[in-house]
């Protein structure tokens, strides 16, 4: 069983369809996939028949945008009720912080010189940097998303803007009321192990998350997969494995180029149905 838990679709920051992406998973031999654009459910009605069609199981999830101790922190949130008041705030001022940081970014970039507009960006249900870094790739000021990242948008760089993110513990306790469950998505990612230390992961843990992506493409070294997979045990976490997948907007994330073991998978799932019935909430289910 082929089982990829976190992917994007246009919806936020993916370059398919969410239908597409359904369609994608059925031929990349993928059995169960989940959706999690950036602070949306937008995507979810769609992939769900889409999914269906193409006989592929479908787990509804949104990746939060979290803080942390003054970092960045990406949480899987997986089948929370997405009509849960404080859920629906929550999402709602992420998605406004990022749509007002739209304008001040390409502000920024035409006080750096860039010749951009609004219009070149575009509009979509969750508007971020990578639409912006793909619209200076359209223009010709760079030639990939991650040369923009690295040149103007990056912390640091000329077109960076600061926006709104969820304290961590706070939004891992309204998805917990939403009926849901969390994973906390690429830790270490990109070297980051001090942003999320084992004594702050242990914090998160006892706040009620309920597991960590550990097999990520951002996790290259084997060592740094073999002490999250240790600390998760400890920490009686669920382990997830996951593309991050984006379509053409990321290289080397191709779907189900890293896995969830079926057990944690089905791990995964019990925490959700236990999650489910302590909230009282309708949650969605998994589709197919």
């Amino acid at each position: 069983m082929r089982i990829d838990l976190h992917t994007h679709s246009a919806m936020s920051d993916g370059t398919a369809s969410p239908a597409e992406l359904a369609a994608q998973a059925r031929a990349a031999d993928l059995d169960v996939v989940a959706l999690t654009d950036h602070d949306t459910t937008a995507g979810w009605a769609e992939a769900a028949d889409a999914a269906v069609q193409h006989g592929v199981a479908l787990v509804r999830g949104i990746e939060v945008s979290a803080r942390h101790r003054g970092h960045g922190v990406h949480l899987l949130a997986y089948l929370p009720d997405p009509t849960h008041p404080a859920l629906a705030a929550m999402l709602e001022r992420i998605v406004a912080g990022r749509s007002s940081r739209a304008p001040a970014m390409v502000a920024a970039l035409n006080r750096a010189g860039v010749a951009i507009t609004l219009d070149d960006v575009g509009e979509r249900a969750v508007t971020g940097r990578p639409h912006v870094a793909d619209a200076l790739v359209r223009l010709g000021v760079v030639a990939s998303r991650d040369e923009a990242f690295e040149q103007w948008l990056d912390v640091g760089r000329p077109g960076y803007v600061d926006r709104y993110a969820a304290p961590v513990v706070e939004a891992i306790g309204v998805v917990a009321d939403a009926g849901g469950v969390t994973v906390v998505a690429h830790p270490w990612a990109r070297g980051r192990r001090d942003a999320l230390p084992p004594s702050e992961l242990a914090v998160l843990a006892a706040a009620g998350l309920t597991g960590v992506e550990v097999d990520h493409r951002e996790h290259e070294r084997p060592d740094v997969r073999d002490e999250l997979r240790a600390l998760a045990r400890d920490l009686d976490l669920v382990v997830t494995g996951s593309s991050d997948h984006h379509g053409t907007g990321k290289v080397d994330h191709d779907l189900g180029c890293h896995t969830t073991d079926p057990e944690q998978y089905e791990r995964l799932l019990a925490a959700a149905a236990a999650a489910s019935a302590a909230s009282g909430r309708a949650t969605p289910a998994v589709v197919g």
